[in-house]
């Protein structure tokens, strides 16, 4: 029985290498894609991260504030994202080589997390992102628990008795017995938290756990809001909050109408698709912007809009509302 324990535990990090490597892959090409496969680090290049990284603040969970700290700052945002991609190419590569298995591993349920809390909700068809989220959880905690078996730098370190395999830190920050007393009760406390938090964030996102199913990527949403009207101007802040994130709100219409529904000025197609930088101010890095065919709002945009009402100036007392026309069909309505 002894000899059966001690082989289990010789090869737990063997079982465990097909996970290792599909993990430390998933982080690495994401430093891969952003810099060698394309420059999503660019500020001014279409797909940049940064932009990306705005997707995530409508509906993020507990981490809204951070997001929304960054995105409205650009230098401190850019930074942020290429330290990021370091750490996920650092992180990743040598999960994948087993170098300091477990400290890597750490770092794999923290930047795991991370995508759970900021992204969980995003996903068009399988709630893509919270599965990423709570697999690279699981993946972290168990890689934690077996470190390393063969094929790995930190069995090469122990195989060549390293001098610094022999000191207390090793087996905590790379593989080998961990020196846990009793660890099934620490599997089952680790465990339990991540069924939790796995349950508990299907549900806040989803609601996937009881009650009604929703996906917030499936159609977009526009929120109105700060409606008011100046002598000659009609003010009001557009915030994409729903919809894919690869995918933008195509507004084709905006009807300023009057308490009964009727139309006192109707903003055309053409009308959006050529609007000014004056009549529109942007908060964060994804910006509301005129596109060929439409005004375009990208998920997670957020702008104050203004439009002359001078040639209604004589119904201005009669405006009551605002509604917004999506190329989908979808309207919004907001009142003064």
């Amino acid at each position: 029985m002894k000899n059966t324990t001690c082989q289990l535990k010789d090869h737990a990090g063997l079982y465990t290498l097909s996970i290792r490597m599909v993990i430390g892959w998933t982080y690495f090409s994401a430093f891969w894609r952003r810099l060698v496969l394309e420059n999503k680090l660019d500020p001014e290049v279409k797909g940049y991260i940064g932009e990306k990284f705005n997707h995530f603040l409508p509906n993020a969970l507990g981490i809204k504030p951070a997001i929304e700290y960054l995105v409205t700052h650009p230098d401190a945002l850019h930074t942020s994202m290429v330290v990021f991609t370091i750490i996920e190419a650092i992180v990743g590569l040598a999960v994948i080589f087993g170098l300091f298995t477990r400290l890597m591993s750490i770092g794999i349920f923290g930047l795991a997390l991370g995508i759970l809390l900021g992204s969980g909700w995003l996903g068009t068809t399988c709630l893509d992102e919270w599965q990423i989220g709570v697999l690279g959880i699981a993946g972290g905690f168990t890689l934690f628990l077996t470190g390393s078996g063969p094929f790995s730098l930190d069995d090469y370190f122990l195989k060549k008795k390293i001098s610094f395999t022999s000191k207390k830190w090793f087996p905590w920050l790379a593989s080998g017995h961990l020196p846990i007393r009793n660890p099934r009760y620490f599997v089952l406390t680790g465990s339990v938290f991540i069924m939790g938090l796995t349950l508990f964030t299907n549900q806040y996102f989803h609601g996937g756990v009881w009650g009604t199913l929703h996906n917030k990527s499936v159609q977009p949403k526009v929120e109105i809001s700060n409606l008011s009207l100046n002598r000659n101007t009609i003010h009001f802040e557009v915030y994409r909050t729903e919809g894919a994130d690869v995918y933008g709100s195509f507004l084709i219409g905006i009807h300023i109408l009057d308490k009964d529904g009727i139309i006192l000025k109707a903003l055309t197609q053409k009308e959006l698709s050529e609007l000014q930088s004056e009549n529109i101010q942007n908060h964060y890095v994804a910006r509301v912007k005129p596109g060929k065919h439409s005004l375009i709002i990208p998920l997670g945009a957020k702008a104050d809009l203004k439009f002359n009402i001078e040639d209604i100036s004589d119904k201005r007392n009669m405006i009551h509302r605002v509604k917004l026309i999506d190329i989908s069909g979808a309207e919004w309505i907001a009142d003064l």
